[in-house]
């Protein structure tokens, strides 16, 4: 469910207003909108951020990948790192201008300019003897040499200072910097009128009573209200506590739904957890990613921890069902039903089971509205829909030569299904409004066409990452068998197994790629359009300290 929200507006004495933020942040229940806050305090907070990846990005590159003995790394502040880089340009753009000048001199050779110029001051004519430039250098050739040496040796212990410094040092003080930018941009939202001090933002409904103990005992001035009209509150998802991991993939995608609309977390991260199994296709690499999941377990947060394991678990299933490992079978289990089933050489078969997810998945979207707005009359144009919906699925598989015919039942249900959608998708009170939507009925009916269609993605896709497996599997067998003598049947199964490597490594790529593309999609734009989920929204962010 989405959380109910209320707007807050704090007052308190302006003299107080660090306290008050400190004991509001520490309090952690009101969302501030921190991001309008542009002032100077915050660009120099955000400074000290900017400056301090600065420093880890120098010192990670001084390091060059190398891991550096323990005892060797030294602490270092973000100035004293950053001096650093500053003395070593300075070095290296000192370095590069005497690289220009001795590649000016040198076809003169080693030649004295102190001599030279004193003979010239007396008159003599040395172009006559030697061919020297008209500008004399400073120093002679080989000093400039020793100079650059020098200097040369100096970048490299700069270098070797910057490779010393101990990033880790910096990176814990990441969570310091955030609040200090957080907290000043909080300041600059507390507006000042006098000697009051004011505040507005959001604040879940449960925790109002809270809220109000401690402005009891702090002084505070509240006003606490419902959203009114045309405001957007921030979205605070409490899915079911099963599906309570998939939090942290809107997170990841940046998502969220509005706040009058659903939170789709249930069907979501069911139907994302069959499009993952499906568009990956390979039992084992599926495996693959579980051993990941499982041997990273310490370091993943429990969340993703979480929704790893049913990712990868539902793709080891699929690859039982539809006997898929590394591109190759297993005898033992070719005849299962399911997999003869699936192993259809006209892959009819898949592509029903691709129509039949889609329509399920669309059809959940409406019949969920249409509950959902019971007993308005709006209701029936839902249950509409989702009958337009099936009669689309009976088309689409007669359209590519899956079924022989329509059932005749299916007629009925459309033209009912029609007159429900026409009669009640807007009230008669809403014809001058939106009485234009009825005329744009026949493309949205096309469109719900498109829309079962475009599930076979599921099927075209998870077959792309079996042909291409197959394939790197041929063209690794294939060496071996044309090896005649030992010493070559020996290198070409070290060409195999980098063959096997490399192919399978890059089919796993690109199957988290497709999933990123194609699974995303099929829930946040097919089911979301349906169910009316714009995505439109942003995400419940309290103001508190960060860990």
């Amino acid at each position: 469910m989405i959380v109910k929200m209320k707007h807050l507006d704090l007052v308190c004495v302006a003299s107080d207003k660090e306290s008050t933020l400190s004991k509001l942040r520490d309090l952690g229940a009101v969302h501030l909108d921190l991001r309008s806050a542009v002032g100077e305090s915050v660009a120099a907070a955000k400074g000290e951020a900017v400056d301090a990846e600065r420093a880890v990005r120098l010192i990670l590159k001084a390091r060059d990948g190398k891991e550096k003995d323990p005892l060797e790394i030294r602490p270092r502040t973000v100035a004293e790192v950053l001096q650093f880089e500053t003395d070593c340009e300075a070095l290296k753009t000192e370095a590069e201008e005497l690289r220009r000048t001795i590649a000016v001199y040198e076809p003169y050779g080693d030649f004295d300019p102190a001599l030279a110029k004193k003979l010239l001051d007396a008159g003599v004519d040395l172009k006559s003897v030697a061919d020297i430039p008209e500008k004399l250098p400073e120093v002679r050739l080989s000093e400039m040499k020793a100079r650059l040496v020098r200097l040369e040796t100096l970048i490299a212990a700069d270098v070797a200072r910057l490779a010393c410094c101990d990033e880790k040092a910096i990176l814990r003080q990441y969570p310091a910097i955030a609040n200090k930018i957080a907290f000043e941009a909080a300041k600059e939202l507390m507006s000042e009128a006098g000697s009051v001090a004011c505040v507005s933002g959001w604040i879940a409904g449960r925790s109002v009573e809270r809220l109000r103990e401690v402005a009891h005992s702090e002084g505070w001035g509240l006003l606490v209200r419902d959203p009114a009209e045309g405001e957007a509150p921030p979205t605070l998802i409490e899915p079911p506590r099963m599906f309570k991991p998939v939090k942290v993939l809107f997170d990841g995608l940046g998502i969220a739904p509005a706040y009058t609309e659903a939170d789709v977390s249930v069907p979501f991260m069911c139907y994302f957890s069959l499009f993952f199994a499906m568009l990956v296709g390979d039992g084992a690499y599926g495996a693959i990613f579980l051993a990941a999941t499982l041997a990273l377990r310490k370091k993943l947060p429990k969340s993703w921890f979480i929704l790893l394991m049913v990712f990868s678990s539902a793709t080891v299933v699929w690859g039982l069902l539809s006997n898929t490992w590394f591109g190759a079978n297993i005898p033992w289990c070719a005849s299962w039903p399911t997999v003869e089933w699936l192993a259809d050489p006209s892959y009819g078969n898949m592509m029903l089971l691709c129509f039949t997810i889609g329509v399920s998945h669309l059809m959940v979207a409406r019949l969920w509205n249409g509950i959902c707005r019971l007993p308005d009359s709006t209701s029936l144009a839902e249950f509409g829909w989702a009958g337009i919906l099936l009669f689309m699925y009976f088309v689409t598989n007669s359209i590519v030569g899956i079924f022989a015919s329509i059932p005749q039942a299916m007629f009925w249900v459309f033209g009912v299904s029609l007159v429900l959608v026409f009669g009640f998708s807007v009230k008669p009170s809403e014809l001058k409004t939106r009485g234009a939507e009825l005329g744009m009925l026949p493309l949205n009916i096309m469109s719900a066409l498109g829309d079962i269609i475009s599930y076979v993605r599921l099927f075209a896709v998870g077959l792309a990452s079996v042909k291409v497996a197959e394939n790197f599997n041929s063209m690794a067998t294939g060496l071996v068998a044309g090896a005649d003598a030992i010493w070559l049947k020996a290198l070409m199964s070290v060409a195999m197994v980098a063959i096997l490597v490399v192919g399978h490594g890059l089919n796993l790529a690109m199957a988290g790629l497709s999933i990123l593309v194609h699974a995303v999609r099929l829930n946040t734009l097919e089911f979301s359009n349906h169910k009316g989920v714009s995505w439109s929204g942003y995400a419940f962010n309290p103001f508190r300290k960060t860990n």
